[in-house]
Parts: structure tokens; C-alpha cells; sequence
């Protein structure tokens, strides 16, 4: 299984967002405490048991624990905020997002793979 990462710092997000050039990479966005959004990481997780996209980097961020970096993923993207939600990030540039019960290990394979 493909491993994701958290981060937590806004340091940590600007550094994969200006490192997208070259290294592309998905983030979820995820809530603790919603029922709907632990059905989007279990997808996303599920996604990562098959078998995912090598050049991609995974990560997720927890948007009330780390709402600084959820916040400033959405303005650096200009993607109205969701959660559960799902963004493939290439050259600083949202280039696929979903959120809710559109984030299956199906979209997800349609999209990376």
C-alpha cells in the first residue's frame, strides 16, 4: 500500500505546493468529526491499497485540527472549500478535484491512473 502523508504546518504546504512543478501530488482534505468524510478517506485509503499512480505523492489534511493549511490550500487553488475533498495538484494548478460521496477509489483511478 501506497502511503500518505499529514501535514500540518503552512510551511510543509508551501513547500509541496511550489515543489508541484515537478512533483504533482493529492491532497484530501479531511474532518474528524464527519461521518461522510471518513468515507472519503476510506476510499481514498482504498485507492492507495491498489495500484495508485507511482509519480503522485498522497497526502491529507485534517481541516479543523489544521484549519490555517486547509484555509490556505483553498486560496492558493481557488477551489471553494469542502470536506471530505479530494485535489490532484500539477504545476501549482488544481487539476482534478471531488468532494463528498464523489471521492471513490473508482473517480480516483479514472482520474490518476
Amino acid at each position: 500500500m501506497k502511503e500518505w502523508k499529514e501535514i500540518t504546518t503552512l510551511e510543509e504546504w508551501k513547500s509541496y505546493f511550489d515543489g508541484s512543478r515537478e512533483n504533482p501530488f493529492v491532497i484530501l482534505k479531511h474532518s474528524t468529526t464527519c461521518p461522510v468524510s471518513s468515507n472519503g478517506l476510506s476510499e481514498f485509503e482504498k485507492y492507495l491499497t491498489t495500484k495508485p499512480n507511482e509519480e503522485v505523492e498522497y497526502l491529507m489534511v485534517k481541516v479543523i485540527e489544521s484549519r490555517p493549511v486547509s484555509n490556505q490550500i483553498a486560496e492558493d487553488l481557488n477551489v471553494k472549500h469542502e470536506s471530505p475533498q479530494v485535489i490532484y495538484v500539477k504545476n501549482r494548478e488544481p487539476y482534478w478535484n471531488a468532494s463528498h460521496w464523489s471521492i471513490t477509489e473508482e473517480h480516483m483511478k479514472a482520474v490518476l491512473d
